[in-house]
Order: structure tokens, then sequence, then C-alpha cells
């Protein structure tokens, strides 16, 4: 049987609106859909009576069981035939849904939760998965039902096929073309990347336009020759990585990054590209890290 869509499902409308876009992409994938509420979320609202811990406790079974019926509830309307299922577990969701994405296609989350740190741009969920998660992460956020391309965030990295073969994937599905957008500056000068480098080294621009070039067509062709039905457009700009695709998202329908891409820190698993379009893109966000299986 096929991998489920998994969604973290807390009450709040950021996660109403992940379930309706989790159950779209389930229905894309034709898998099931499911519904998964951690119960022991640090500052639920449990009523008296009922211990946080014991999710049979007076009055809590009520509480959780109203959250996922109105979740299924939602789900059932944007993809009436997609086949849903419910599932409460005792945990921090950081390890809940860590532990269902080593058996999920997808894990779809909101951008924000319930909790003391509601405010924040985005949940502390998000940005685990999107470090930890055994499967592809979806987190739905910036505007209501975006339209336009599939933006692949390319950085030419190995680290970063994976994210490659999901964007094709996600833009065969969706029907739409796919955006391949590479940025890149003088930094990306791979010659001068080491700690020790001279601040006043003169580059060629010519040759390293060239470079970012090949190293774009390099990383998009073969997956072109697989799925030739997808409509590619390649766009090789010179700017800021981070506010180029920000901005880029504007016009998306979603953005998909891998998780770490070339340069910066080798112990870090989540890069600060990936980082910034989580916290600011307009559009919902893939994440996807490379040799993400056991």
């Amino acid at each position: 049987m096929a991998n489920p869509v998994v969604v973290g499902v807390d009450g709040s409308q950021s996660s109403l609106d992940a379930v309706e876009v989790a159950a779209r992409e389930a229905g894309l994938r034709g898998v099931g859909l499911r519904l998964v509420h951690a119960f022991g979320w640090p500052s639920m609202h449990v009523p008296p009576g009922g211990p946080p811990w014991n999710p049979a406790a007076a009055g809590v079974r009520e509480l959780v069981d109203g959250t996922l019926l109105k979740a299924e509830q939602r789900a059932r309307e944007a993809v009436p035939q997609v086949e849903t299922t419910r599932d409460v577990t005792v945990g921090e969701p950081l390890m809940v849904l860590e532990i269902e994405s080593r058996t999920a296609s997808l894990v779809v989350v909101g951008s924000r939760g319930l909790g003391a740190f509601g405010s924040l741009l985005l949940g502390s969920t998000a940005v685990h998965l999107a470090a930890h998660g055994r499967c592809p992460l979806l987190v739905v956020r910036g505007r209501p039902d975006p339209s336009g391309p599939v933006l692949l965030a390319v950085d030419g990295s190995a680290a970063g096929e994976e994210a490659v073969e999901f964007a094709f994937a996600e833009a065969s599905l969706r029907g739409v073309d796919l955006v391949a957008l590479h940025v890149w500056n003088t930094r990306s000068e791979r010659a001068y990347e080491g700690p020790g480098d001279p601040l006043n080294v003169m580059v060629d621009i010519e040759r390293l336009r060239e470079e970012e070039q090949r190293s774009l067509d390099e990383t998009l062709s073969p997956w072109q020759e697989r799925r030739p039905q997808v409509t590619v457009r390649r766009s090789l700009v010179r700017s800021r990585v981070r506010p180029a695709l920000i901005e880029a998202s504007r016009e998306a329908q979603l953005v998909v990054a891998g998780a770490r891409g070339r340069g910066g820190f080798a112990g870090l698993l989540l890069g600060s590209v990936s980082q910034a379009l989580l916290h600011h893109a307009h559009c919902p966000v893939a994440v996807v890290r490379g040799e993400q299986r056991p």
C-alpha cells in the first residue's frame, strides 16, 4: 500500500488550512490522508478534571475528537474521494510527526500552531521536521489559494537532487510549469569560498556566469528527459539568494528547496535559504532533505 500523506492537526486555523492542502496532495498522489493529533501540546487548554497526558480523561477525549472531526470535515469538503484516517498519539508533536515521517510520502503542517509562541513567524514543529524529517515536508503559508508555477530553488549541490526530483513530480501532478531559479553572485565562486579568502579578489564575472549556467543545465537536463511532459522555465539571476527567492515566490503556488545547499556549515541540518523561505515565502514551501530514507 502506498505511503499516505500525513498532516499534523492541533485545532488552529493554520492546521485546518494545512489539512485542506494535505487532502489535495493526497488526491493528486492517489494515496490516503492520515490526520495526526499529538496529545500533549505544551499550552493546550485542557478542561478541568483531565490531565493533559491522559486523552481518555473527562472532557479531554471530547475536545480531541471535536478537533479531529472538524479537520476530517475540512478534508472531505476539499477532496471527497480521499480515504481519511485519524490517529491520536500521546507525545510531543515534534517527535510524533518525525516518527510519522518515516512511513509517509509527505508530511504537511501549518506555519503556526497553538501555544504560547503562536505569534512567531514559524512554529518549532515545522523547523524541526524540515531538519529531521524522513520525507518531504510541506509547510502551508503565504497567500490564500496561491496559483502559478512550481518554483524550484536550484543550488547545484548533490544534496539538492531529491528536491529537484520532488519539484518535477509536483509540477507534473499539478499540471503546471516548473520555474527553475538559480540565483548567483560573486560569492558563488567555488575558488573563493574558503574562510581565508582575500576580500579584494578579482572575479571574472562572465566566466562565473557561464559556470552557473552550466550548473543549472546539468542539474535539470536528466530530469527533463525523465519527465518530458513538464514545461521547464530556466532562470539564472545574479542577485542575493534569499531575497530573490522570496520575491519569486510571490508568483508561485509552491516553492521547493533542499534542506541544505552548497557552502555554509557542514554540521547544520537546515540551511539559511530554506529557513528564510519557511519564514518569509509568499506561498507554501516544500523542504526536501537529501538521503532522507534510512
